[in-house]
């Protein structure tokens, strides 16, 4: 029999010798496959079928990967029909997964589309999966999807006593559906800058700090982005639903993820939930924010381990868990967004708040955050409060679905370009490297003597300088310029950090 590790295929051997009663489970397995003994045993006799009083040796091939979950329930219990001449049934071109509950029915698993996905590039032709998950597999295209309600039933379709229905799969994508989004632009009050800075974000992939009191609506702004973010493509969506099929979170009815995450972790969280991990490493909330947003409100909060821990999936867009065993890489192309105070009491520098906090203290609260962390954000933004005459104004800003339009359009300028480079894992600007950077961001002479200038009086490093090239770069595709300008260079200069202590 076939079942599936989300990467290879599994071959589940069953062999019977005599002796006393026992099964044997070989080939690395977990406590819930070694538990799986006990269930396949109660759900072959609750299925009218004959467990043999034999010594059994099940084997889970490759025996060096390491087998974890409850989806090889199934065809263990398959094979232990056909080792026994209950089943007679040619297999070879199918693959199964499934939990087995103790009356024989087939119960969800996490990981099906990624391991129909896997089935369908092996050139397996047929799948069975439990019929709770038969429309996530049928999203991939290729294979033949059948689900299973039943241990009975599924023997009963491989003797070609009564067929299963092959699963047609009814969904449609439609990437001009408007989401319907929590926040919209046309909503919040003033903060001009603050939207011409998060549009500006969202149109080259670049990550964003906003700084300020609270009340000065740096949550309310960072739950907007998603709006003003592109909409989701199938490839895209595809991608997404695996990394949530594989975590378990995709809600029921829901099998395919139809807008861009947008995830917001308390900084009370722990290591392996932010980056992923555990004994059986899973996706954390890195890897779920994966072609959406990841929001970190009050930033020097979170642990210093989890802060730097950022490093690797600002830069390479991915993420790796290391273990003795092994290691695991999840994707992680997120749009990143920041908030914090200024100061632990939060009004440092506010004009109608006066700070409570010890100058030492601003600076500790502040040195929380690592340069190397700060120096990979490219946009970083001071913000104040808003007046009581846009607060109370009537009449509305622009609309999150006008200000997308205008990112949608900078992102095709983008595609258009690195499309001719040929090189893969560039998609916006934010992902160019100093090759990509020497070709496509050059600048006149009066750029250049700008940025000379703020080299010398702004210290900037080299990843800084790139930064900016890159800020530029994004800003005059956002005014349809071929070339970078200086007014280009200039307002991706004013969002770089500035010291208030």
């Amino acid at each position: 029999m076939l079942c599936s590790a989300l990467t290879l295929p599994v071959h589940v051997e069953v062999d019977i010798a005599s002796g006393l009663e026992k099964v044997t489970l070989v080939g690395l397995p977990d406590i819930a496959v070694r538990e799986s003994s006990e269930r396949v045993r109660a759900a072959l006799s609750n299925s009218s079928f004959f467990y043999p009083q034999h010594r059994l040796t099940v084997n889970l091939a490759p025996a060096d990967l390491r087998k974890e979950g409850s989806a090889y329930d199934l065809p263990i219990a398959v094979g232990i029909l056909a080792a026994t001449q209950q089943l007679r049934a040619e297999m070879d071109d199918a693959l199964m997964l499934g939990e087995l509950s103790l009356d024989g029915g087939v119960r969800h698993v996490n990981g099906v589309l990624p391991m129909a996905s896997m089935a369908q590039k092996g050139g397996y032709k047929r799948i069975f999966v439990p019929a709770a998950d038969a429309c996530e597999a049928a999203l991939v295209d290729g294979i033949d999807v059948f689900p299973v309600a039943n241990l009975g039933q599924l023997v009963e379709h491989l003797t070609g006593r009564h067929l299963i229905d092959r699963y047609e799969n009814s969904l449609r994508f439609d990437a001009a559906v408007e989401p319907i989004y929590p926040v919209d632009f046309k909503d919040i009050k003033g903060q001009e800058q603050a939207k011409r800075a998060l549009e500006v974000a969202c149109s080259g992939g670049h990550n964003l700090l906003m700084r300020g009191s609270p009340g000065a609506g740096k949550t309310l702004l960072a739950r907007a982005v998603p709006s003003i973010l592109p909409r989701l493509t199938l490839r895209e969506a595809l991608d997404i639903t695996r990394i949530y099929s594989v975590a378990g979170e995709l809600r029921d009815g829901e099998p395919l993820i139809r807008t861009r995450p947008f995830r917001a972790p308390h900084h009370t969280i722990s290591h392996a939930g932010l980056v992923g991990g555990g004994r059986w490493p899973r996706p954390g909330e890195i890897s779920l924010a994966h072609r959406g947003v990841l929001f970190l409100d009050e930033l020097p909060e979170f642990g210093t381990r989890n802060l730097e821990a950022l490093r690797q999936p600002l830069e390479d867009k991915v993420i790796t868990i290391s273990r003795a065993s092994g290691s695991l890489t999840f994707p992680a192309a997120f749009s990143f967004a920041a908030a914090l105070n200024p100061c632990p009491c939060g009004y440092y520098g506010d004009e109608s708040h006066p700070c409570t906090c010890s100058l030492a203290a601003v600076q500790r609260y502040q040195q929380r955050i690592s340069g190397p962390l700060m120096d990979r954000i490219d946009i970083h933004l001071d913000m104040v409060r808003v007046p009581f005459q846009k607060l109370s104004a009537l009449d509305e800003g622009e609309s999150s679905a006008t200000i997308r339009a205008r990112v949608e359009a900078a992102r095709k300028v983008q595609e258009a370009r690195f499309h001719r480079w040929a090189k893969p894992g560039i998609l916006v600007n934010g992902d160019m490297g100093p090759a990509e950077v020497q070709a496509f961001c050059a600048v006149d002479e009066a750029g250049r003597n700008l940025l000379r200038a703020a080299m010398q009086q702004m210290s900037l490093s080299a990843r800084a300088y790139h930064r900016v090239l890159k800020l530029g770069r994004t800003i005059a595709d956002l005014a349809g310029d071929e070339q970078i300008q200086v007014h280009h260079l200039a307002e991706a200069l004013q969002y770089r950090p500035r010291i208030i202590v």
